[in-house]
């Protein structure tokens, strides 16, 4: 049976595949004039192309070759109303009629940061910034400058944006890690400034022994990590592992941070904080924020965002609180605030979960689907749930991409790393036209 083509299977009603020859073309014409014809190295490279769209709508995209595309990038994460929501688009067209930018605070940012701090347990005060980058970048400036200590721990495959400072090991491989007691650091990129990552220690995640042992010195400014991993894959926290590293950064004055760009509003309306009980002393945020908007935000205790204020530590940033995008925060979050979107999400996400793990093994495909039903990973190789980065080293990428692109041909659009992000509008009706998808490319692949 599974040598048996998708064309003489019976009863199958045969859809021309999707072709991006128009795509290709104008990403090739773009690349004159931006390097790869993009603006991200993260939309670089993928299989078949770089997609071009012309808009888009509910759960799908429709591309320049007039491709309509069930869409599970949803932005890489924001679109979690999906796409052009009326209510976002409503709040922010009110908004354009006052003004676009004033070089000064607006009454919508007042009103979205205290909805904001009603919603996350830890996050007394916050401030809000451009983009998840930066507000990792402020919240280690907090940590440092409440601590003066400098030495930040982070863990293998967690990736907290792309500066200097921080992309390191987010993708080691099983020649570069090293020794899992002592992985080796590794930049992200060429033309990293070594000195930026000099106090920067890496560890294994889900290894509390390690943590307590690292924070015994006394000298570590802040431990950063993504409560839950849903970077590089989606790996969920061993049982008490959270509550430990929590007891251990109080106990040795150590600046617990959650990295919530990704889990932030889309597992709970809280977070992966809420999620798992454990509050952290600050967090940052991204993604779901705005619906699509460019927002971020740390938050956290009182004292340590008073360093802004009062304690000489410096944060500026001329789109910090744009009106337009604090409009776009404040329907967005109003949206999310009682979980029913969250909750409407999670009957869909796991029937997708499900479908896609039977379809994977009925192709003889070994592979593992975990996560949460908001926001999922997939990964082609490991057949157990991983406990770490190191779990996911061996994933069969080149295969999982291959899979991404006979998606892509029956017109669903996935995540090469593996990441499946839902939202409002993925209903019953697009979960089986994808489930179908899956199962015509499961047994191409």
């Amino acid at each position: 049976m599974l040598e048996e083509s998708v064309a003489d299977r019976p009863n199958r009603r045969r859809v021309p595949r999707a072709t991006f020859d128009e795509s290709r073309r104008r990403i090739a014409a773009a690349s004159r004039h931006m390097p790869g014809g993009v603006s991200s190295n993260f939309r670089h490279g993928i299989s078949p192309t770089p997609l071009v769209f012309d808009r888009a709508e509910g759960p799908w995209l429709f591309d320049v070759d007039g491709n309509r595309l069930i869409d599970y990038y949803l932005g890489m994460g924001p679109m979690i109303l999906g796409h052009t929501p009326e209510v976002v688009r409503a709040a922010v067209a009110a908004q354009l009629e006052r003004g676009i930018l004033f070089g000064g605070q607006s009454a919508v940012e007042a009103e979205a940061a205290e909805l904001f701090c009603s919603m996350v347990p830890c996050a007394e005060k916050l401030r809000f910034a451009g983009s998840g980058s930066e507000a990792v970048q402020a919240a280690l400036r907090l940590a440092r400058a409440a601590t003066g200590r400098s030495v930040v721990v982070k863990f293998e495959g967690h990736y907290h944006g792309w500066m200097d400072s921080v992309l390191v090991s987010v993708s080691a491989t099983p020649q570069t890690a090293g020794d899992p007691g002592h992985p080796n650091r590794i930049p992200g990129s060429t033309g990293q400034d070594a000195s930026a990552w000099a106090a920067v220690d890496v560890l294994g995640w889900n290894d509390l022994a390690r943590v307590e042992a690292r924070l015994a010195g006394g000298d570590v400014a802040a431990v950063i990590m993504e409560p839950a991993m849903c970077n590089a894959g989606a790996i969920l926290p061993a049982p008490g592992y959270l509550e430990g590293v929590r007891a251990a950064c109080t106990r040795h004055g150590t600046v617990l941070i959650f990295d919530e760009v990704i889990t932030g509003f889309r597992v709970a309306p809280g977070g992966a904080q809420q999620l798992f009980g454990v509050t952290p002393d600050l967090a940052t945020f991204g993604k779901c924020v705005a619906n699509g908007f460019p927002v971020a935000a740390v938050a956290g205790r009182a004292d340590l965002l008073e360093q802004f204020a009062t304690g000489g530590a410096l944060h500026g940033g001329t789109y910090n609180a744009h009106p337009i995008s604090m409009a776009a925060t404040l329907a967005t979050l109003r949206a999310l605030a009682d979980g029913q979107v969250l909750q409407a999400i999670e009957p869909h996400g796991r029937r997708l979960m499900q479908g896609i793990a039977a379809s994977l093994a009925a192709a003889g495909i070994p592979a593992t689907v975990s996560g949460f039903p908001q926001i999922f990973h997939v990964a082609f190789g490991p057949t157990e749930p991983a406990r770490d980065y190191r779990g996911l080293m061996h994933m069969d990428r080149a295969r999982y991409v291959r899979f991404c692109c006979a998606l892509l041909e029956r017109r669903v659009r996935v995540l090469e790393r593996g990441a499946w992000f839902l939202c409002a509008v993925h209903d019953g009706a697009v979960v089986d036209e994808t489930l179908a998808a899956v199962a015509e490319a499961a047994g191409e692949v």
